[in-house]
């Protein structure tokens, strides 16, 4: 799974760990994949929400038909003996659509005693990406569309953006999965400066950084697949202890990145942050104004930042803020790649770049856009 809008770079990341993509969905991604894929794509997937498996896919017009293709899941594999499943479940158009009813039949087969413990699988127990699951049994997630019933199973735990180092937020906080996506669909070369002149918490510069110096987004976190019975030690740190499977060591001194804010609570809340993603030592952070923000070298760079989408900012109208960053990209920063994350097209204008969009997707609930002007070419 993936937010809507990021599909293709995250099946492009997937790809690069040589599982077989079998097709992209709206907000998610299909694969197959070994143990050890399994287990590396969490742990590498910088773009993905959550990494679910397919155990199982029918037709069931009856509660009957239900359960006699579930008992046909080895859930003795995935499923702990004492554990009681959380069971989360949609369906459209369907002879079967009571999703509490559906809920306690696949948490009772899939787990033997799972029916005798209070409120297990009940809707009140069935948690969104947006929260991390308390229980002790994995999240099965059950869809039926007109009487097609797929089953998986999660095997991330909590959502994959939940890196274990955003302890502290500034205004308006950018998940990290969504930080990666801009990261990557910007083309940074992982080589060259990188400048966020509106840094808040210092996503966007953790997520470069971590991905130029080749750490593994999910390294410093647990996953559910680790409590499954199948789980294999020995595989898991195999996956662990190596290198990204497409990696290539850059030659030279690490890229610069940099990350500004106006804000002294947002660069206390940034350098805390890449402090406990142990890689402070990796970025520049300070305290600046977009106007102080000045090329670190004469090499071209990237500028990346995620500016306010609101109707005013502190000290004047949005319209000015978006026209200095137009300034700062054609006169200190020429010949620089920008990508913004945006919401008003008109307000983009006001930079007077030549953008192209790059992918659109959601942040907040606010329907935005990453638009890159590149001008190295211009």
């Amino acid at each position: 799974m993936c937010a809507p809008g990021i599909e293709a770079i995250c099946a492009a990341e997937l790809a690069e760990l040589g599982v077989r993509i079998r097709r992209t969905l709206l907000g998610g991604v299909e694969f197959g994949a070994t143990d050890r894929q399994l287990y590396a794509a969490n742990l590498w997937s910088r773009t993905a929400t959550r990494i679910v498996v397919r155990v199982a896919a029918f037709t069931a017009s009856s509660f009957s038909q239900l359960a006699s293709e579930l008992t046909q899941v080895d859930w003795g594999r995935l499923i702990p003996n004492a554990a009681t499943p959380t069971v989360r479940v949609s369906s459209t158009a369907s002879r079967l659509y009571h999703t509490g009813a559906i809920a306690e039949r696949v948490a009772a087969l899939a787990s033997p005693d799972a029916a005798t413990r209070p409120n297990a699988g009940s809707p009140a127990d069935q948690p969104d990406d947006n929260m991390t699951r308390d229980g002790d049994g994995p999240l099965i997630v059950v869809r039926l569309i007109h009487d097609r019933v797929m089953v998986s199973v999660d095997s991330s735990g909590a959502a994959l953006y939940q890196r274990g180092w955003r302890l502290e937020t500034a205004k308006a906080p950018l998940r990290e999965t969504l930080a990666a996506a801009l990261i990557l669909a910007s083309g940074w070369d992982r080589q060259s400066p990188l400048i966020d002149p509106l840094c808040g918490s210092g996503t966007i510069a953790i997520e470069a950084a971590l991905l130029a110096a080749g750490r593994a987004p999910g390294a410093a976190r647990r996953f559910a697949f680790m409590d499954w019975p199948s789980f294999a030690p020995g595989t898991w740190a195999s996956v662990i202890g190596a290198p990204h499977p497409s990696e290539v060591r850059p030659s030279g001194p690490p890229p610069r990145v940099i990350a500004t804010d106006r804000d002294a609570g947002a660069i206390r809340a940034a350098k805390a942050n890449a402090r406990r993603a142990g890689i402070d030592a990796h970025i520049d952070i300070h305290e600046g104004s977009l106007s102080e923000t000045a090329p670190p070298s004469d090499t071209v760079g990237w500028l990346i930042t995620n500016p306010p989408y609101g109707k005013r900012v502190a000290g004047g109208d949005l319209r000015d803020l978006y026209a200095s960053i137009g300034s700062l990209a054609t006169h200190r920063l020429r010949g620089w790649v920008v990508g913004l994350l945006a919401a008003d097209d008109r307000l983009v204008g006001h930079t007077g770049l030549p953008f192209e969009r790059r992918l659109e997707t959601d942040n907040g609930g606010i329907a935005v856009r990453f638009v890159v002007a590149d001008q190295r070419h211009g």
